[in-house]
């Protein structure tokens, strides 16, 4: 198993001049970070791009420049090419692109004003668009892969859950912070071992990409419901998980404010579908 991805991840060089902000270069090093983390695989895309306008070109919409016959036929001999080397590598799990990109974009791409419509519009680049048998993944959810894993830890029962709620995670290229790991698993701690783990927990928390929270219970726990009303202030993405089948209420399921602010899902399966980039990483 492999990725295949937009050249640009490993040399923002590549890109049109003056369009890549520092929040792109993080998300390029996560992502990069996180597949050297668990040892997945990589290839790297042709930059049809550069090979057809060159290096420190100016920034353009696909129709301003490239919508030629020639770039046209450059496409389907890198297509060509790439469908080979399929043949004897076998096809990559997914592509990782960059959505800023004409060509490599993967949710939207910057195709050009024309008959009143938006530049920007849904959809792959024009070189992604090709590969739609491929799975794609725009390059800021596959740096999503720092997880915070909120949850009640107070019984050896909970304790065992969330240790195989993060094994599950971490198969598919997640990091996950347990809470009980840095020592919030006793009763038994003075008062320096409380600022400790506070302090410990909040960095994780600042640190993370997504926040996982389980909420079941006849009420959610309030620790747990304390880390998502912080991470949402924050501005984080996050996923309730919810197994419990009790019910609060017609249209509530245990709290109105903790589901208005969380993707609630009810089983393991849905979370992983939920993950913003879930990549199987391979345990042999």
């Amino acid at each position: 198993m492999y990725l295949l991805l937009c050249p640009c991840i490993q040399n923002p060089n590549l890109r049109a001049i003056g369009i890549t902000h520092q929040n792109d270069l993080d998300a390029f090093k996560q992502v990069l970070k996180r597949c050297d983390w668990f040892g997945i695989k990589t290839k790297f895309l042709p930059c049809a791009e550069t090979e057809y306008l060159g290096l420190n070109r100016p920034p353009a919409h696909f129709i301003d420049r490239l919508d030629t016959p020639e770039f046209y036929a450059l496409l389907n001999r890198l297509e060509e090419k790439l469908r080979h080397d399929f043949e004897n590598d076998g096809y990559p799990y997914a592509i990782i692109g960059v959505d800023s990109s004409p060509v490599c974009g993967v949710r939207h791409t910057w195709y050009g004003e024309k008959d009143g419509n938006p530049a920007k519009i849904p959809g792959r680049g024009a070189f992604l668009s090709r590969f739609s048998d491929i799975i794609a993944y725009d390059v800021f959810e596959a740096s999503c892969w720092k997880v915070y894993l909120a949850a009640p830890l107070f019984s050896e029962a909970e304790r065992n859950y969330n240790v195989k709620i993060a094994k599950e995670l971490s198969r598919y290229g997640m990091v996950v912070h347990l809470p009980q790991d840095c020592g919030d698993s006793v009763s038994s701690r003075d008062e320096s071992m409380q600022d400790q783990i506070f302090n410990k927990n909040i960095e994780a928390l600042d640190n993370s990409d997504l926040v996982i929270a389980i909420i079941d219970g006849a009420d959610a726990d309030s620790g747990t419901s304390w880390e998502i009303g912080y991470a949402y202030a924050k501005g984080k993405k996050i996923i309730a998980l919810r197994t419990d089948f009790r019910k609060v209420g017609d249209n509530e399921i245990v709290n109105l404010m903790l589901e208005k602010a969380s993707h609630v899902v009810y089983d393991i399966p849905s979370l992983i579908r939920a993950l913003p980039c879930p990549i199987p990483v391979d345990e042999s």
